[in-house]
């Protein structure tokens, strides 16, 4: 998803909230202005936490913060697990759950209100523009072998495992495997965090191999290259995913919540709307 200059600005602006440094932001605006058609935000943010480090060491460790909603949704699993469980259709609840999740980005959302992230679970039936997406996602399971979740934040997966225990109750055939970040990034999940969770037990975990915030095929390590390209339905959670999978002609569901004014402008759509797209 190429990046526009209201969205090169919001990314400068950032870093401009973390320092005021000169020589720092004149390397973060010279990555913005000399940056590829086809590089995506998610890249941009790579290239920009390298620099930071150079500069100022390690960036802002998020481990408490990851471990805070890990235990906070875990706390509701429960609970959840009974409604989704009482549904008249508990795999399409559990992906309006999975999807409510998103919420939880300490990368696009300026803050994250507890209170406004549990005031989305009041609506958690399907909207008709959904139920397209959704019954050619099962017509896909239905007919598919193998299975890839791309995973984003934290706090998100203890949702998307609650998705995948459904997923996997409805296609028992699937093998099931979940993509996750290769290294600390924000609030993003890693493999410490799927084991955490318990998100293991419903999916073999794979890394993506770089602590990046999307899915870059050619930062990819071979394992997840081959995962990736072999995967009969691909399931990517998250607007990074989105903007780093976007447009290259492979067959991806994506679910996630339009957060910022690049997703906002681009589907008509309020804050915080949820999407659920097929790109084939």
């Amino acid at each position: 998803m190429r990046i526009s200059q209201n969205c090169a600005e919001c990314l400068y602006e950032r870093q401009k909230k973390k320092t005021d440094n000169a020589e720092f932001l004149a390397e973060i605006r010279s990555l913005l202005d000399n940056r590829k058609e086809n590089d995506t935000s998610p890249y941009m943010v790579y290239l920009f936490n390298k620099v930071h480090n150079r500069y100022f060491g390690r960036s802002a460790d998020y481990s408490a913060v990851k471990r805070q909603y890990n235990d906070f949704v875990l706390s509701m699993e429960n609970s959840l697990r009974s409604e989704i469980r009482a549904a008249g259709d508990p795999l399409a609840k559990a992906m309006i759950m999975a999807r409510i999740g998103n919420y939880i980005d300490f990368g696009a959302m300026n803050s994250i209100d507890r209170d406004e992230f549990l005031s989305l679970f009041r609506s958690t039936d399907m909207r008709e523009d959904d139920k397209t997406t959704y019954e050619s996602f099962l017509r896909n399971c239905a007919s598919a072998k193998t299975f890839l979740l791309i995973c984003d934040n934290c706090g998100e997966i203890v949702l998307d495992k609650l998705m995948l225990e459904q997923l996997k109750k409805r296609f028992p055939q699937l093998t099931v495997r979940a993509m996750v970040r290769g290294g600390d990034v924000l609030n993003d999940a890693t493999s410490e965090d799927a084991r955490y969770t318990g998100l293991d037990k419903y999916a073999v975990i794979i890394s993506n191999g770089e602590a990046v915030a999307g899915t870059i095929y050619d930062m990819l390590p071979d394992e997840a290259k081959k995962v990736l390209d072999e995967s009969d339905v691909i399931l990517a959670k998250g607007q990074g995913n989105f903007e780093s999978m976007s447009g290259q002609g492979r067959h991806v569901f994506y679910e996630f919540l339009c957060k910022c004014e690049l997703f906002t402008a681009r589907f008509n759509v309020p804050k915080l709307t949820g999407m659920f797209i097929e790109e084939s």
